[in-house]
């Protein structure tokens, strides 16, 4: 299993997480973790909460995330 992707959608993509990113969020700056919440996840009570690290040397680590129970 890698850990260290050299393109933001490589990382997603690892964990099935490409359809959770906005094209029209702002680039992760380098040496940036980013964390997002998705409310609800294919129209149920689920949602996703999402963490991505970009090192310093511009490689993206393999995202983080769980599901979220929203009432």
């Amino acid at each position: 299993m890698r850990c260290w992707f050299e393109t933001l959608n490589e990382a997603l993509e690892s964990e099935n997480l490409i359809e959770y990113w906005d094209c029209a969020n702002a680039p992760i700056n380098y040496g940036e973790t980013r964390s997002w919440s998705n409310p609800y996840d294919h129209d149920s009570k689920h949602g996703k909460y999402i963490s991505i690290y970009r090192a310093e040397d511009g490689r993206y680590e393999r995202p983080i995330h769980y599901e979220q129970y929203y009432r």
